[in-house]
């Protein structure tokens, strides 16, 4: 008992000297879930600081990321690669510590956190991983939990919602949260914006709920274990908590959340707890107490390294199997056979795909938030992921956009799965701040769109994506890829698979595509020549590719001598060199883009050129009329660009 409090006055100091060090910081949250932290990582938590990739370890996700000290410190104390010189560089340029935690699992840290709410939606992505894995693989090798600390601006915020949701309704027993429900926000008390009855609320998303002390280590013990024996629901323990514990004049005040306490009141804080030392100071016992256990995460971890070798070698296919998991092969060449002219949604290309490399790699999952009838995802052959199926490859998210993003992440995130999540184009605006932090964290998720652009027709403007391939190709790190045709489709799916280091989008029509004449392999340098021509380049995406191609025979019959250029990810092809963006593009040929979408961003390609687009929101008609009421037929776009070459008003 005595080391147990010690480890907690230990955490609390590092983390208000992290804070007032940087001059920035949240004090208050590291102060308020010491006890409860010192509990999970000394008792239950199963992690190797000498093996951080583990396949089998717990996972540990901080979602109230504005904490951040209180990770640093547990991963500095159970001796991580975060060294003490880490914890005084808090907040500082290139340091290991900043402002909120960043993916680095050699480091022990499992997602990047901080925008609230999305850490609790990656959790519940890494609980069905797990539940997925320990169902292909059996306990013997998949049998671990997920843990993680939520705060009250984590349920607030909608994305925690969805996936709690989705949580209880997959009953994934193996997720323990515990809330960090301390009364205090930015604003001030809670009551300003925040009066509903969490537990209640749980029950009602079908989770096990309990409520303790957050500060009685003991009950926060008891909380614990009794959730980790709930096998069918996830577990929510509310912790009774004070946020600043232990600061005489800034305990339970919003101050303490985001503003360093000052040296007045750390000295106050620290003469309570009789602590006499210098700043980042830790005594030998405190080390020698996360030593023991992190022991007992590495002896787990001996323990399934028998287990997997035993398997292994009873059972070779086990092996071969595991492999192709958390060592899949690429993805290259083959896939389905398109007919040349004939027509075809590249969603529907898409479907074929999908199942094509189904069969090729296990490890592929994904689902839809609930439009898998029309975004073509289903991996025919393979059941729906269920609480009573949890083998299935189908997952069904309902439709919960955010909350499907953050748990495919999530799923990503665990290892040994590829997944992907998909929706209409337009709906990726609920999904934006988990696609952003796929790019952020490096990770490869993949995201399918469908219903591409203002020629899914009827459904008009609320439905029709006009500036979200802009916003999404902003994006740092995302991939965009948005395939011409059928084959395109293949080669985006095939890049997709096989790119490890970030996360890309597939973008599908609804209407059909003629399947084009071309030789293979374009995509994978992001942009080509379809047709070549001497007099201007013309750039085009998608739906418009045929478009480009057919208004080049127009205006060959006119005389001029048009190159079409394919460019299905303009990221991908800006990332060639010099030399090839020469090749395709030519050198002082007049340039020209055309896309159902948006023009902002273009001028990257066309160095001032033409662009062809909308630039303002659709209308409901079919969608043949919506090409003539845009211009975007070929006769339109042969005349516009005629005349931008005449030097007529374009």
């Amino acid at each position: 008992m005595e080391h147990e409090q010690l480890a907690v006055d230990t955490i609390k100091t590092l983390a208000i000297d992290g804070v007032q060090k940087a001059n920035s910081g949240h004090p208050g949250m590291p102060m308020g879930m010491a006890d409860i932290a010192v509990v999970l990582w000394s008792q239950f938590l199963n992690v190797d600081p000498d093996q951080p990739e583990w396949p089998d370890r717990d996972r540990f996700v901080l979602s109230n990321g504005h904490g951040s000290m209180l990770l640093y410190a547990l991963l500095h104390l159970s001796g991580f690669d975060i060294g003490v010189e880490d914890l005084r560089q808090f907040r500082q340029l290139g340091s290991h510590t900043p402002g909120h935690p960043e993916r680095d699992i050699a480091r022990g840290i499992e997602t990047t956190t901080g925008p609230l709410g999305q850490g609790f939606g990656n959790g519940v992505g890494m609980a069905i991983a797990e539940r997925h894995l320990r169902a292909v693989f059996g306990s013997e090798l998949v049998n671990h939990h997920t843990y993680g600390f939520v705060s009250d601006g984590d349920l607030m915020e909608g994305v925690a919602s969805e996936a709690a949701s989705i949580a209880g309704h997959l009953e994934l027993g193996r997720l323990v949260y515990l809330y960090d429900d301390n009364g205090i926000t930015i604003d001030g008390s809670t009551d300003l914006a925040f009066s509903e009855d969490v537990p209640r609320r749980f029950d009602a998303y079908g989770w096990h709920t309990v409520t303790v002390d957050g500060h009685d280590r003991r009950a926060v013990e008891q909380g614990i274990r009794e959730g980790l024996a709930v096998a069918d629901r996830p577990t929510l323990i509310s912790c009774k908590t004070h946020i600043g514990h232990g600061s005489p004049n800034k305990q339970d005040t919003a101050s303490a959340h985001g503003s360093p306490l000052g040296d007045e009141e750390i000295a106050l804080v620290k003469e309570q707890m009789g602590w006499d030392a210098p700043p980042f100071h830790v005594p030998d016992e405190v080390y020698d107490f996360f030593a023991l256990a992190m022991d007992r995460g590495r002896e787990a971890r001996r323990g399934w390294e028998k287990r997997r070798d035993n398997v292994f070698a009873s059972d070779p296919d086990v092996a071969e199997r595991w492999a192709a998991h958390f060592s899949p092969a690429a993805v290259i060449g083959g896939g389905p056979e398109f007919e040349v002219g004939a027509s075809l949604a590249t969603r529907k290309a898409s479907s074929a795909v999908i199942n094509h490399i189904a069969g090729l790699r296990q490890d592929l999952v994904g689902g839809s938030a609930d439009l898998t009838p029309s975004t073509n995802t289903f991996m025919d052959g393979s059941a729906s992921f269920t609480a009573e199926h949890p083998e299935g490859r189908n997952f069904h998210f309902g439709i919960r956009e955010h909350g499907m993003a953050a748990a495919v992440n999530g799923i990503v995130l665990h290892g040994g799965l590829r997944a992907f999540g998909a929706t209409f184009l337009t709906f990726s605006d609920y999904m934006r701040a988990s696609v952003r932090l796929s790019g952020l964290m490096e990770i490869p998720s993949i995201w399918v769109w469908t219903h591409d652009s203002v020629f899914l027709g009827e459904d008009g403007p609320t439905h029709q994506p006009v500036e979200h391939l802009s916003a999404l190709r902003a994006i740092p790190g995302l991939n965009v890829y948005r395939p011409a045709d059928a084959t395109e489709t293949t080669e985006a799916w095939q890049a997709a698979m096989n790119r490890t280091d970030g996360p890309a989008a597939i973008v599908l029509t609804r209407q059909g595509l003629p399947v084009l004449d071309r030789e293979p392999g374009g995509v994978a340098r992001g942009g080509y020549v379809l047709r070549d021509g001497t007099d201007a380049v013309v750039v085009a995406t998608g739906s418009e590719v045929w478009v480009a191609l057919e208004a080049a025979s127009i205006l060959e019959d006119k005389g001029t001598s048009l190159r079409v250029v394919s460019m299905p990810c303009v990221d991908v092809f800006l990332s060639q060199d010099t030399g090839y963006h020469l090749e395709v593009l030519g050198e002082g040929m007049p340039i020209a883009s055309v896309e159902a979408a948006s023009t902002w961003g273009w001028d990257r390609i066309t160095r001032g050129g033409l662009t062809i687009g909308i630039d303002g929101y659709g209308a409901s008609a079919p969608y043949e009329d919506l090409a003539e009421h845009y211009g975007l037929t070929p006769r339109a776009v042969a005349d516009r660009i005629s005349r931008w070459l005449a030097g007529e008003a374009s």
